[in-house]
């Protein structure tokens, strides 16, 4: 099963879900302002999306911008940036979309909709 991790309130969390409800994607959802990624699943997802660390952080975020993270994270080494992301749901990049073989990062049309249908999900 898929597990869709969001925001509620975002609005590119909805249109996501809204994407998969359309679809008839199965998925479980998890709230991440209640149910904050481990480090562990971090450190995992990472490992398996072949993105840069940089893009799981929630940029355009309110708390990433109080804590002054574009300038700090250059700074930081992969296991700081996760001990960070791991602190607070708030700071990662939403939503999240995770099944066997493959982490996606933010809400894009056409890379859910060909990582889905090459994963048979679609």
């Amino acid at each position: 099963m898929l597990k869709f991790i969001c925001y509620p309130k975002c609005t590119t969390c909805q249109k996501a879900k809204k994407w998969l409800d359309d679809n008839h994607i199965e998925y479980e959802l998890r709230d991440i302002k209640n149910d904050n990624p481990t480090l562990g699943e971090l450190t995992d997802w990472y490992s398996s999306s072949g993105l840069p660390l940089k893009k799981f952080f929630n940029t355009s975020g309110l708390l990433y911008k109080s804590l002054d993270l574009k300038n700090k994270l250059p700074e930081m080494n992969e296991e700081e940036m996760l001990k960070l992301l791991s602190g607070d749901g708030m700071l990662v990049k939403r939503p999240l979309l995770i099944g066997e073989g493959f982490v996606l990062v933010g809400f894009k049309e056409p890379e859910w909709e060909k990582e889905l249908t090459a994963h048979g999900k679609k």
